[in-house]
C-alpha cells in the first residue's frame, strides 16, 4: 500500500505516450506544443489496492473469530483442558464463520467506505455477527445441537470477536486514510474554465494546459482524455458554461463516476447532486460506472476462463488458417486496425487479414462480393474464424467476450459517421467492447446502412449497459453460438 503523491504531479517523472496520431493531427498546431499524454495514467491504480485490502480484511476477520473463539474455550476450560476439549468448545466458530462473512459480504462490510470509516465498517461487521449468531441459534435449536454448545464460550466469543474486528478496523482505517486519503479513490479535478477550487485529496489538472477538449467530433482529442481519465475513479469537471453539457455527454461514456460543476439542469441529465463541504461547492453527477468492482472481477474472471480455454480448444484452427493466409500472397497473417474502446480509448483489434488491402480507418464496409477480398479470406468470413484472434484481445484486456461492439473510426450510417448520428453514441464506451452482444443477436450484424440501423444498434448496446448480468452475457454468448450454427447450416 504505497503513498501516492495527489494534488502535486511532478510531469516529467511520469510516462508519457506521444505516439498517438490521427489523420488531421497535422492540422493541429497547437498540439506540437502540448505535453504528452501520460502513457500509464497520472497515478497508480487503486482498483487493485482495494481489492487487496479487502481480501487482507476478510482473512483476519476470519483468523480473528476462530482464534477469539479458541482462546475462550481454553480460559474456560483452564489450565487442565485437552485439546479435544478446546477443539469442541470452538467448534461453533466454524459453523458462524461461512455465514459470518456470506452476511458481511453483502451488508457493506468490506466496501470502500469502510476502508477508511471504521466506524460505518465496524457497525456493519457487528451487525453482520450478530444476525450470523442468531441464524446459528435458530439452525442449531431445530437440529437440536445447543446442548453441545457451550453458551458462556459462545457469548464471550461473539463479544471478543466483535472488540477486535473494531479495534483492527480503527487501527487500519488510519493507515489507509494517511495512504490513500479519505475517500481511498484517485480523484482528478479538471479545471476547464469554471470555478477553480483546491478539493482535498484530489489531483488537479488545467484542461488548457494539457489539450483536454470534450470535442466529440474528435476521436484522437477523446483517447487523449481517456489516457488522462485512466487508473482514475471520480472526476470533477469545471468549466464555462457553455461547454458543460459537452463535458457531461464525454463523462457519460467513460465509464466513471463523472460531476460537472454547475447548477441543477435538465440539460445534462444530472443523476444526483454531490456535496462537497470542504470548498463549500455542490456538482452534478452526470455518470456512474456501469459495473461495481464485484461485478468487474466476476466478468473479468469469466471472460479469461472462457476465453483462454477457447483459444487452447481452437488453436489448431488458428494454426492452419495462419499458414493458409501465408501461403495464399505472403503477406501479414494479422489485419490490425485502430478501435475505440472503454473509456473512450484506443486500441489495437486483432483479426485474421481476408483483405488484399487494409483499410485503416473502416471508411469502406466490406461486401459480400468484394473483389478486396481473398479466396481463404472469403472463406474465414464466412465461417467467422477471422474473427477468433479478438480473443487475445480479451485476454490482454482490450476487449470482453460480450459488450458493445467496437466500430471501425470511418464507419458511416449513410452520410454520416457513426458519432455524428447520435451524440449517446459515444456512451456505449462505458464498458469494455465485446467480441459479441446484445445487438449482434438481436441481428444488427455487418454493414450499417441508415441513421436508423444505428440507433437500433445503439439502443441494444445501451440497454446491455444498464442491465447487465453474468446471466445475460452467457445467454448472449448461447445465442450467438445458434445464431451462427443457423446461419452456417442456411
Amino acid at each position: 500500500m504505497d503513498d501516492l503523491a495527489r494534488p502535486e504531479i511532478d510531469t516529467a517523472q511520469l510516462d508519457f505516450d506521444s505516439s498517438v496520431e490521427m489523420p488531421g493531427d497535422a492540422a493541429r498546431p497547437h498540439q506540437a506544443s502540448l505535453p504528452p499524454a501520460p502513457r500509464n495514467g497520472l497515478v497508480p491504480s487503486l482498483e487493485r489496492r482495494r481489492l487487496q485490502a479487502y481480501l487482507l480484511f476478510v482473512a483476519m476477520d476470519g483468523f480473528i473469530l476462530l482464534a477469539s473463539f479458541s482462546a475462550i474455550a481454553a480460559a474456560y476450560l483452564g489450565p487442565g483442558g485437552d485439546f479435544a476439549g478446546v477443539r469442541q468448545g470452538a467448534e461453533p466458530a466454524f459453523l458462524l464463520l461461512p455465514l459470518f462473512l456470506t452476511i458481511a459480504l453483502y451488508n457493506g462490510t468490506y466496501s470502500r467506505a469502510g476502508l477508511t470509516d471504521w466506524r460505518q465498517a465496524g457497525a456493519k461487521a457487528i451487525a453482520a455477527l450478530a444476525i450470523s449468531a442468531a441464524l446459528l441459534n435458530f439452525f442449531a435449536f431445530f437440529a437440536k445441537m445447543n446442548a453441545e454448545f457451550s453458551r458462556v464460550v459462545f457469548t464471550a466469543g461473539i463479544v471478543l470477536t466483535g472488540a477486535v474486528i473494531v479495534a483492527m478496523r480503527r487501527f487500519l482505517a488510519r493507515r489507509l486514510t494517511a495512504r490513500w486519503g479519505r475517500g481511498a479513490v484517485n480523484r482528478l479535478v479538471i479545471q476547464a474554465g469554471g470555478p477553480k477550487f483546491s478539493l482535498p485529496d484530489s489531483i488537479h489538472i488545467d484542461a488548457r494546459e494539457h489539450g483536454l477538449r470534450p470535442d466529440r467530433a474528435d476521436p484522437a482529442s477523446l483517447n487523449r482524455l481517456s489516457q488522462y481519465l485512466r487508473n482514475m475513479d471520480q472526476i470533477v469537471v469545471s468549466s464555462s458554461r457553455e461547454n458543460r453539457a459537452a463535458w457531461a455527454e464525454v463523462l457519460k461514456g467513460t465509464g466513471l463516476h463523472g460531476e460537472v460543476i454547475d447548477e441543477a439542469t435538465r440539460a445534462i441529465g444530472a443523476v444526483g447532486v454531490v456535496k462537497h463541504d470542504d470548498i463549500g461547492m455542490s456538482s452534478l453527477l452526470v455518470s456512474n460506472g456501469h459495473l461495481g468492482l464485484r461485478a468487474r472481477a466476476m466478468k473479468r474472471v469469466f471472460d479469461l476462463t472462457i476465453s483462454l480455454a477457447a483459444l487452447i480448444a481452437l488453436s489448431p484452427v488458428m494454426m492452419l488458417t495462419a499458414a493458409a493466409i501465408k501461403l495464399q500472397d505472403g503477406g501479414p497473417i494479422f489485419f490490425r486496425q485502430r478501435r475505440m474502446g472503454r473509456g473512450n480509448g484506443f486500441f489495437a483489434i486483432y483479426k485474421f487479414r481476408s483483405m488484399r488491402e487494409d483499410d485503416s480507418d473502416g471508411a469502406r464496409s466490406a461486401s459480400r462480393d468484394d473483389e478486396r477480398i481473398t479466396p481463404v479470406g472469403r472463406f474465414i468470413r464466412r465461417t467467422s474464424i477471422d474473427e477468433l484472434p479478438q480473443l487475445i484481445n480479451v485476454v490482454k484486456g482490450d476487449m470482453s467476450l460480450v459488450g458493445p461492439r467496437p466500430h471501425a473510426l470511418g464507419s458511416r450510417a449513410g452520410e454520416k459517421l457513426f458519432w455524428q448520428v447520435d451524440r449517446k453514441y459515444w456512451q456505449r464506451h462505458g464498458l469494455r467492447p465485446g467480441i459479441t452482444g446484445l445487438a449482434q443477436v438481436r441481428g444488427f450484424r455487418g454493414a450499417t446502412d441508415t441513421e436508423g440501423d444505428l440507433s437500433s444498434r445503439l439502443d441494444a448496446d445501451l440497454e446491455y449497459l444498464n442491465g447487465w448480468s453474468l446471466m445475460r452475457d452467457v445467454r448472449i454468448l448461447l445465442r450467438t453460438v445458434t445464431v451462427l450454427v443457423h446461419e452456417r447450416a442456411f
